[in-house]
């Protein structure tokens, strides 16, 4: 099952502070290769990519491939440089978008 993502994004920053933006999503990541205990194989779930984009410039993106864990979690740094939007998406297998927004002020 997956679950509402998790961001962390600052509410204010001083112009040109470099401040960290964290993502998490819960999300079981099923590579196509296991299987379960009736011996067949678990379909496979997972999170491809990510993108997240600042009043929409990409400002960061993750290919994710088949060794990334369950829940997979990323955290990256940007230069504030103006007041805006984030928004983050990750992607899954079938189509599926999840999305998260957040603003932070910069002065």
């Amino acid at each position: 099952m997956t679950a509402s993502p998790h961001i962390k994004v600052p509410k204010q920053a001083r112009k040109g502070q470099v401040v960290l933006l964290r993502a998490k999503i819960q999300h079981p990541m099923e590579t196509g290769w296991r299987k379960n205990a009736a011996g067949e194989t678990v379909p496979r779930q997972r999170i491809h990519k990510f993108v997240c984009d600042f009043e929409g410039r990409e400002v960061f993106r993750a290919d994710l491939h088949s060794a990334i864990s369950t829940d997979p979690y990323l955290a990256f740094h940007i230069k504030a440089s103006t007041s805006g939007r984030f928004r983050f998406r990750w992607f899954e297998d079938g189509g599926k978008v999840h999305e998260k927004i957040a603003a932070m002020e910069v002065s």
